[in-house]
């Protein structure tokens, strides 16, 4: 993770998205999660990074996603802003996360369901499977090639702060929405996909 993610991820939590609530735990989890992973979660350096570009797209093949992305930061109370309900078509890239292909793991947001809105973006995100390509789509021309290699949809009681915001040694990504029992316009639970950048092209 770059000084700037990691300042960022230390002080804020993920917000719940309206309708479809995203949890990432406190600032003081993400610190935990930050340090743990540094001695837990050190895995073989794929040799391939990219400079930081900010993403404008992405597309999932296997959900049928092809989405602009938007960017968010922080809200007034330190939490990470989430895309509007009015955005609910579409995911958004937290800006003080790597981008896509860069060291570390660069966040991906988006809505499963909008009340009134009906499907969010991300609403089949638990379909995906290990080895599903995921592709975003970079500012400076280039395109980061990802695959799929694990979902898990987790209480957000239980949001694993170290596994989604902790340092690791190679590009990764996380895309995350809400999954599970649905009571009303909340959900139980958070989707999330972790993915390993596989390969890079103009």
């Amino acid at each position: 993770m770059t000084p700037l993610s990691r300042r960022a991820f230390t002080t804020a939590a993920l917000a719940s998205l309206v309708g479809c609530g995203v949890h990432g735990g406190d600032g003081a989890d993400a610190a935990a999660g930050s340090r743990g992973s540094r001695r837990q979660r050190r895995s073989a350096n794929s040799g391939q990074s990219l400079r930081r570009s900010v993403p404008l797209g992405l597309r999932i093949p296997a959900i049928d996603v092809d989405t602009p992305l938007i960017r968010l930061g922080l809200t007034p109370d330190g939490s990470v802003q989430v895309p509007p309900i009015t955005a609910h078509d579409r995911a958004g890239w937290y800006e003080h996360s790597p981008t896509p292909g860069q060291v570390g793991p660069s966040v991906i947001l988006g809505h499963v369901t909008v009340g009134t809105y009906g499907d969010g973006v991300f609403r089949h995100l638990s379909r995906l499977g290990r080895g599903d390509r995921i592709e975003a789509r970079l500012e400076n021309g280039t395109e980061a090639v990802f695959a799929v290699s694990a979902v898990r949809t987790v209480a957000k009681a239980d949001f694993p702060a170290d596994d989604v915001y902790g340092d690791v040694d190679r590009p990764e990504l996380r895309l995350i929405t809400c999954g599970g029992p649905r009571t009303g316009d909340d959900y139980r639970d958070n989707v999330i996909v972790f993915a390993e950048l596989k390969a890079a092209s103009p």
